[in-house]
């Protein structure tokens, strides 16, 4: 590949996500340019970004976007357009396309799906029950002192919810399947024994035959300190190869990610893209909480930071399934972490629109790098947009130096009523 020849797409609406991966794409020296979303300030802050203006959740539409401005690599963001078969549609086109197919994606698009996979292949994991039926799933949990309800479908990460004796799990059952709060992905769900143990994320790229993992993490789902309170999209993450062992991370790729990528490959399902594993350790017990089809948020803005090398070849060498070519991913022997930032309200229905001071001294912090995650413009302020609208990563030479980094930039960052854990790496 030449130098900057490359036009790519970044699909999917401007989260954390999107705006690292575009990040990233413009230090390549291979990338000409980028296409994203407009309507977010934080545009103008990478140099070889375009705003595009199509609506970034039609895939036809992004296709023919694709086709009319050369594309020549589009890397997907969210689950909801790998799901929808964004990757069937470009694929079909002759488009270069980093992602799973619609298939392929079902290991997030459906738990039931997911959890049969683990089963067929013998993939480590919790304990479970599948119900269509709320009566019949709330006479399951009578006798249940604690367990995990989940939605079957994707709910932005909200439709997991733990439960702590019966009467609370009925109330989960009722609020997914019979309150339908979050929609008919609600129809089914998945009952899980709660596990003992730490959260790790394991994510690995592939192109279906050739497996490269990236930094391992730690990710902090519920909203407040002490991992209390409703589960989030994610408030916190910490990273560092130092997080995990070498000899249990040859076992999780040994028990768990080549079995599971030859499993559905075995289901005549050729897996490419990321394959994201929630994972649960007790000891040297793994078991598998769930797959993610797509980069994690904020997963992947904590990792990148500490990449060394240049990721676009990387994805477009999947998109061309050849990653055999590609060497090993080079990483930084420093530590991340990245503090989630939130809207009053957040996760239910966060209150929008206030006003962001400050981000010029936070950017000036030595060792920080700050994700626009759900920012606008109003009279030409910064203003809170979503419910998360900001990650903060500090880097430093372990997790405690790191936290204290990316403490020291919120300091200096204002926004009424905003809400984020302290505890992130302390």
């Amino acid at each position: 590949m030449k130098e900057e020849s490359l036009n790519v797409l970044v699909a999917g609406r401007w989260g954390g996500r999107e705006y690292a991966l575009a990040l990233e794409a413009n230090k390549s020296k291979l990338v000409k340019r980028i296409f994203c979303p407009m309507g977010n300030p934080a545009i103008s802050k990478i140099e070889k970004c375009i705003g595009a203006d199509i609506d970034f959740t039609n895939i036809k539409a992004l296709a023919d976007f694709a086709e009319e401005n050369n594309v020549d690599l589009t890397v997907v963001g969210p689950e909801t357009l790998l799901v929808g078969g964004i990757v069937d549609e470009f694929e079909r086109r002759g488009l270069g396309i980093f992602g799973p197919t619609k298939e392929a994606a079902m290991l997030e698009g459906s738990k039931v799906f997911a959890k049969k996979i683990m089963g067929k292949y013998e993939i480590s994991t919790a304990k479970f029950a599948i119900f269509n039926n709320s009566k019949e799933a709330k006479e399951y949990v009578c006798e249940i002192i604690s367990c995990v309800v989940k939605a079957d479908g994707l709910a932005a990460g909200k439709g997991v919810i733990l439960c702590y004796g019966a009467k609370e799990a009925k109330e989960a059952i009722d609020k997914i399947m019979v309150e339908k709060v979050f929609g008919n992905t609600g129809n089914g769900i998945v009952i899980e024994e709660l596990l003992p143990g730490k959260e790790l994320t394991f994510q690995v790229i592939t192109d279906g035959e050739t497996v490269i993992p990236l930094l391992p993490s730690r990710d902090h789902k519920a909203l407040c300190n002490g991992g209390k309170g409703p589960n989030t999209g994610g408030m916190g993450v910490r990273a560092s190869a130092s997080i995990i062992t070498d000899e249990l991370k040859e076992k999780i790729m040994a028990e768990i990610v080549n079995p599971t990528i030859k499993g559905i490959k075995n289901e005549g399902i050729l897996y490419k893209g990321v394959l994201y594993f929630g994972l649960m350790i007790d000891g040297q017990d793994i078991k598998v909480l769930e797959f993610n089809c797509r980069f994690g948020d904020p997963e992947l803005q904590t990792i990148l930071p500490l990449m060394k090398s240049d990721i676009v070849p990387i994805l477009k060498a999947v998109a061309d399934e050849n990653l055999g070519e590609q060497r090993n991913i080079e990483w930084s022997d420093k530590s991340a972490v990245c503090v989630v930032m939130t809207s009053k309200g957040y996760p239910g229905k966060p209150k929008i629109g206030k006003k962001i001071t400050g981000l010029d001294k936070a950017e000036k912090t030595e060792d920080v790098t700050i994700i626009y995650a759900g920012t606008g413009e109003e009279n030409g302020e910064t203003i809170a947009k979503s419910g998360r609208f900001l990650n903060i990563i500090g880097i430093g030479r372990d997790i405690p130096e790191a936290a204290e980094t990316a403490y020291e930039a919120i300091g200096k960052i204002s926004c009424e009523g905003a809400h984020w854990r302290t505890d992130i790496g302390v």
